[in-house]
């Protein structure tokens, strides 16, 4: 098993053993090898959609947020008719950044290079000191590619923003596709959806951004990973706390693999989670149904390929992240609340995010320690395959099962097994698609399209 693959450069196929029925592993370069990374930069993040914020984050004309797809800086931005504009954050002179603010209000974005001015939808509106600049004809000639430049796609779905560098890709609806009932169950629990609440986390952690992705859709670790938390809770008189309480007993979790890279986790409701309490359950039964409130109910984790998870636990949490380099992430994470919900309960979610999900919280600093254990184990270059996607092999099965079923949904591969199954092969369709991502981004740059 020790023997290397052929070079990356030439196969990227053989980072993947899939075979049907067989074994399923990721060759270790996936997460170390710098000429991975820079495939996963040109032909994952900046060769699909991507999740860029939540449009509430923008609520007034002139609202901006700032962040990046890939390599590439972009900021998103409310004009005064409330149309919103996603455009890369470089000025057309010279290329530096216009605006360096993660967030705000401004009617335009200068660069404090030579002074440039941009409309917030775009356009230039100032060359400055152009009498005095002697430009000849060619440079009036090209006036509109003075403007900031659109991203080539930029959609909406129902709040959640999305964007891609490039035009070729699937309208949004069809690039979600099944993985939709699962964003609508967080959105359906306030008639007026989700929004976000004020402050967010940024850290850095020195680890490639798959161990986030992987993490985020497995339950396996939880138990020997946070056992300072669960220990925590088992100490207090009341447990209001979304995992407090818990006796696996006969409860069951499931997983579902979707098209592009998606997929989902799924677990029984405990007893504290605040989200779908917190308006009337009658009104949200008539608005969603039975089934559909039932499944407000479980613990879900969603993955949004390529960069983002939203976890509806603990609390209610977004996460985007932005690879740094092959050993290095950015993490931004984001509470989540349905719009208009009791302030008691909001205080409730606040506390549970913060003692759950926040970067100095007792479970983010868990994973945060593994990621980089897992970064340095890597450093064993003497071992190539991961072991790392075998729980639940012999319960997979294609298509949709009865959990599917109840939500309308047709994933390519389910899962239901035992509370502490923690199934990994949910994973193998979304390293297939980063897979298939990387093949064609070559193939299309060797043919010159």
């Amino acid at each position: 098993m020790n023997a290397s693959p052929a070079s990356p450069e030439r196969d990227p196929a053989r980072l993947l053993q899939d075979r049907p029925g067989g074994d399923f592993l990721v060759h270790r370069d996936i997460y170390r090898d710098p000429e991975v990374f820079a495939w996963e930069m040109e032909h994952v993040f900046e060769g699909t959609w991507n999740l860029v914020g939540l449009a509430s984050q923008l609520p007034r004309p002139y609202d901006f947020i700032t962040t990046s797809i890939g390599r590439a800086p972009i900021i998103i931005s409310r004009a005064g008719n409330g149309e919103l504009h996603c455009l890369l954050n470089t000025c057309r002179h010279k290329g530096a950044l216009v605006c360096h603010h993660e967030q705000g209000s401004a009617r335009s974005f200068v660069c404090q290079y030579h002074g440039w001015a941009y409309a917030c939808d775009g356009r230039n509106v100032l060359v400055n000191h152009r009498d005095a600049g002697a430009y000849g004809p060619a440079f009036d000639a090209h006036e509109h590619d003075h403007d900031l430049v659109p991203v080539a796609r930029f959609a909406n779905y129902r709040g959640l923003l999305f964007a891609s560098l490039r035009a070729d890709v699937p309208e949004l609806d069809d690039y979600l596709g099944d993985l939709r009932p699962l964003i609508d169950l967080v959105i359906d629990q306030s008639p007026q959806g989700v929004e976000c609440v004020g402050g967010r986390g940024v850290f850095v952690y020195e680890g490639n951004w798959k161990l986030q992705m992987e993490n985020g859709v497995d339950p396996y670790h939880f138990a020997s990973t946070h056992v300072s938390y669960i220990q925590s809770l088992q100490r207090r008189a009341e447990k209001t706390s979304v995992y407090s309480g818990f006796s696996s007993g006969e409860l069951q979790r499931g997983s579902f693999a979707f098209a592009h890279g998606h997929n989902a986790m799924w677990g029984p409701a405990p007893a504290g989670k605040p989200t779908p309490l917190s308006f009337s359950l009658d009104e949200i039964r008539a608005r969603v149904g039975e089934d559909r409130l039932r499944w407000m109910q479980h613990v879900r984790n969603i993955t949004l390929f390529p960069n983002a998870q939203i976890a509806d636990n603990a609390a209610l949490q977004l996460r985007i992240w932005r690879p740094l380099s092959a050993e290095r992430t950015e993490m931004r994470t984001f509470c989540l609340a349905p719009v208009g919900e009791p302030p008691q309960a909001r205080r409730m979610r606040i506390r549970q995010y913060e003692e759950f999900f926040n970067p100095g919280g007792l479970a983010t600093p868990d994973d945060i320690a593994n990621y980089e254990d897992c970064q340095r184990g890597f450093g064993a270059r003497t071992i190539d395959w991961q072991q790392g996607h075998a729980r639940g092999a012999t319960l997979m099965q294609a298509g949709a099962n009865d959990a599917a079923r109840e939500l309308g949904i047709e994933p390519l591969s389910c899962v239901v097994g035992p509370f502490n199954l923690g199934d990994e092969t949910v994973m193998h369709a979304t390293y297939r698609t980063w897979l298939d991502l990387i093949q064609r981004g070559r193939q299309r740059a060797g043919s010159g399209a």
